[in-house]
């Protein structure tokens, strides 16, 4: 009955939410000693799993998986997302069609179809994790626009075969999923899939939870943050998750793991409310609630950002020296 607590991501080094100069140094320049500093491995002294937000947005290649494995310690899981091909086509044909603008559109459509060369692709890119024993699970997050139907049941049937032999959770955000949900839970339960449970702004058509585990075999819930305000209109996309959780509302989310604990033979819970490190602090003060320990020295900078952290954590200018 294994609990992990990380965030989505670890390395945001551009944007008004970018991690340097909070969690990360502000430079890298010889003088302040950070000229060979390695983000991951600066992460991974403070927790013990990571959800990878980069597979989504290209296929995952071995030797960057490889050296993923090579900088973390013994025991460190990675929970990958899967590439946007798989859960996203519309978002995946936009993309093809800036990089080939003169493609028309039969191709653009044929192109957009998963394939089993698509599927050993992502499969080869992780498998040196997956030998290293480093494969927390996969993520398969689907838009709000997927909604439940034959259709929308069948691809997601065929998607869960083609992963069998990983576990697999399955973030689903249109409510007709949970207007569904004895269906739903019935299609992953056959899988020994997880039902991402999900903090977000809820809107009318948000699915709805109650953030029980639905499989004994694992547990995966995702904080996105609370940013309504922004959560659909914004400058840039970070600004969607320029949230921090108050400790008041922490204290859900470390009781239900807690509880879901006890049921589960593993859990996973990931802060993805990255702007600014704000989930780094959240994460720490999960950690804290749940009375894990809080391994790593942090640096003033993110104590200053985040007076939460005061008392909690250890501090050092030196933290950067790992």
């Amino acid at each position: 009955m294994e609990l992990r607590i990380g965030t989505s991501g670890w390395s945001y080094p551009t944007g008004k939410g970018k991690w340097n100069g909070i969690f990360y140094p502000a430079t890298r320049s010889k003088k302040h000693g950070t000229a060979s500093f390695d983000e991951l491995t600066f992460y991974a002294s403070h927790f013990d799993t990571v959800e990878v937000n980069s597979t989504f947005y290209g296929q995952p290649r071995p030797e960057v998986c490889q050296s993923w494995a090579e900088r973390t310690p013994r025991g460190f899981e990675f929970s990958l997302k899967l590439y946007q091909k798989f859960t996203h086509p519309r978002m995946f044909r936009e993309a093809a069609q800036k990089s080939a603008p003169d493609s028309d559109g039969p191709f653009l459509e044929l192109l957009t179809e998963v394939t089993q060369s698509d599927i050993d692709d992502f499969r080869r890119g992780i498998e040196p994790l997956a030998r290293a024993g480093k494969i927390g699970a996969l993520l398969a997050q689907f838009p709000p626009s997927f909604k439940e139907g034959p259709a929308a049941r069948d691809y997601l049937i065929r998607l869960l075969e083609s992963f069998s032999d990983y576990p697999v959770a399955v973030e689903l955000r249109h409510r007709s999923w949970s207007d569904a949900m004895t269906d739903t839970l019935t299609l992953l339960g056959a899988f020994g899939a997880a039902l991402v449970q999900i903090d977000e702004p809820k809107f009318r058509l948000s699915i709805r939870q109650n953030y029980l585990p639905n499989v004994k075999a694992f547990y995966y819930m995702r904080l996105h943050g609370r940013n309504a305000a922004q959560w659909w209109r914004h400058d840039k996309s970070e600004d969607r998750y320029n949230y921090l959780y108050s400790a008041d509302e922490l204290r859900e989310f470390s009781d239900v793991a807690g509880a879901a604990k006890t049921l589960v033979r593993k859990s996973y819970l990931y802060a993805n409310n990255h702007f600014a490190a704000k989930s780094v602090t959240n994460a720490v003060m999960l950690k804290a609630q749940l009375g894990q320990p809080l391994e790593g020295e942090y640096p003033p900078e993110l104590v200053e950002r985040y007076p939460e952290l005061a008392g909690l954590v250890t501090t050092s200018p030196l933290a950067f020296r790992v």
